[in-house]
């Protein structure tokens, strides 16, 4: 049981990748990051000697607070936040513990340059069905929560990417990293390179790759995913708008990959006259 204004690694796990996850902050020193260079998904780096700068920022939202043993800098930390008017916890353990017990965590280095909000810039083709929401799902839900995604004509994504400092995703081109690789769609992609390769989210992968390839066969829920994507695509014609639409969908196809594959249901239960 996690003491006061604490939280257990086990019940952390069960929040990120979910909506309902708190703001993870990452206070370990340069030392001990560079040490294992991963960050616990969805978490961000900030400096503890700044909290109090930093701090307001996070108004009106709960946060965990990460450092490398779970002692003095994430408790400093989060009491300063709670100073500030925020509910706060520390990480019993700290990245160590998540580490020792296997769960899965994002490599630095795949996550490229940062604008100077500190947010990822990502940028694909307009007019996103499945991988195109899909992966920012994945980014949102595990990588960088503040994420920003630029959805541009095809022709125009080589050029985005090098004027506006953004990372190309799902595209064509022999110097593109984040794209199909063979049989595997770009979710699978980011779900290998991004160390998430968790049961759930290769699930998850399965059905996705079915969906966008045409190979329906790859997973009986393909095509469920094809047509609520392609609906989603014909009731917004705005990308990001329909990026928001179709992010809860992803929430919920995880959480029936994570939790509820061996659930069934049947209505009604028993014949009339049983």
């Amino acid at each position: 049981m996690s003491s006061f204004n604490t939280i257990s690694i086990e019940k952390l796990a069960r929040l990120v990748g979910t909506p309902k996850c708190p703001v993870l902050i990452d206070v370990r020193t340069d030392e001990d990051f560079a040490d294992d260079p991963r960050y616990i998904p969805g978490s961000i780096r900030r400096p503890f000697a700044t909290a109090p700068d930093w701090a307001p920022q996070l108004m009106g939202r709960s946060a965990v607070v990460i450092c490398q043993k779970g002692l003095k800098l994430s408790h400093g930390v989060a009491a300063w936040l709670r100073h500030a008017g925020i509910q706060a916890d520390s990480l019993e353990g700290g990245a160590l513990a998540w580490a020792h017990a296997g769960l899965p965590m994002v490599p630095d280095s795949q996550i490229r340059q940062r604008d100077s909000q500190g947010r990822t810039v990502w940028v694909t083709r307009s007019r996103p069905k499945i991988d195109r929401i899909a992966c920012p799902w994945l980014i949102r839900r595990f990588v960088d929560p503040s994420a920003v995604f630029l959805f541009v004509p095809p022709s125009e994504v080589q050029a985005v990417a090098e004027r506006f400092a953004a990372t190309p995703f799902d595209i064509e081109g022999s110097d593109v990293f984040w794209t199909h690789r063979g049989d595997l769609c770009t979710f699978d992609v980011m779900v290998e390179e991004f160390g998430l390769a968790t049961a759930p989210l290769r699930q998850l992968a399965t059905i996705v790759r079915g969906a966008d390839t045409a190979r329906l066969d790859l997973a009986p829920e393909a095509p469920g995913l094809l047509a609520a994507s392609l609906g989603l695509s014909r009731m917004y014609a705005d990308d990001l708008a329909q990026l928001e639409a179709g992010l809860p969908l992803y929430d919920a196809f995880y959480r029936w990959c994570r939790d509820a594959t061996d659930e069934t249901h049947n209505w009604p239960s028993k014949k009339p006259g049983a």
